[in-house]
């Protein structure tokens, strides 16, 4: 698992703990559309409705990987 601190909508600081394998597969996600992790989590963020950030991360993930 790992735990990652991340500074979102250019301003909120929040933190998400993802299995080693969903954070690589964010990263590789995030390389290829050319935006940066946190722009990433941002989208991510605002889309989440009232999910968890990181359930909604690894329903992202499963979508888009």
């Amino acid at each position: 698992m790992k735990k990652v601190s991340i500074i979102i909508a250019h301003r909120h600081a929040t933190s998400f703990t993802l299995e080693d394998e969903f954070y690589v597969a964010l990263k590789q996600i995030a390389e290829k559309q050319k935006i940066s992790l946190a722009d990433l989590v941002t989208e991510i963020d605002a889309a989440r409705g009232d999910k968890s950030l990181s359930s909604a991360i690894r329903v992202y993930v499963l979508n888009n990987h």
